[in-house]
């Protein structure tokens, strides 16, 4: 598939049926989505296109349908177009038609991008959990004056890169994500240069009180 056709956007679509009509009458476009398919599967990118050009707002608004926001809805359907290109090959028309086949596709695609995002904000929770405990200390400790030698001291016991990530952290107050923009890292990498620092940070801080 080529790079152009990787990165066609999906054209926007006024209106778009939601759902699977199984007594669709529309037999020529029926005909037309599983002959461009069945072609596009031979290696025809321009039937790929003719595919894309028709199914892209079916696509869009079964995502849509069940992950809610738009843009990430734009970004799975990039991914059900790559991976109907991939499968191609593999469809039988006389399984069912494209339309419900890339449908399904679909909407296996959008259950598991809900799924993996709960199971990120669920991940993300418990990394705050764990942060909760060294947080509180290092926190009261720079809001008390006269233990401000002992923060700085603490602070210089760390790496840079986890003096960096905490300092935008907590005297910056940034988050987690705005930290690691203004890195250029990534998000993970700076939870856990947060997470090693404050720990440190905590264990000097109990050790010197």
């Amino acid at each position: 598939m080529s790079e152009m056709n990787r990165k066609r956007r999906l054209r926007a679509v006024p209106s778009f049926d939601l759902g699977i009509d199984p007594a669709d009458t529309e037999s020529d476009d029926k005909s037309r989505e599983n002959d461009a398919l069945h072609r596009a599967g031979r290696g025809d990118e321009s039937a790929f296109a003719e595919f894309y050009d028709a199914l892209s707002g079916l696509v869009y608004g079964v995502i849509l349908r069940v992950v809610r926001d738009p843009a990430m809805s734009e970004e799975v359907a990039q991914e059900v177009f790559l991976e109907i290109w991939r499968l191609a090959p593999r469809y039988d028309r006389d399984k069912g038609s494209a339309k419900t086949w890339a449908a399904t596709i679909a909407h296996r695609r959008a259950v598991d991008r809900v799924r993996s995002e709960e199971s990120r904000r669920q991940r993300d929770e418990r990394e705050l959990e764990t942060l909760d405990e060294p947080r509180d200390v290092v926190i009261e400790a720079i809001d008390a004056r006269e233990e401000s030698e002992q923060v700085r001291v603490a602070l210089s016991l760390l790496t840079e890169s986890q003096r960096e990530a905490v300092t935008l952290a907590y005297y910056g107050g940034h988050t987690y994500r705005a930290v690691a923009a203004l890195l250029d890292v990534p998000e993970g990498t700076i939870k856990t240069r947060i997470r090693d620092g404050l720990i440190r940070l905590r264990d000097h801080l109990e050790v010197t009180q």
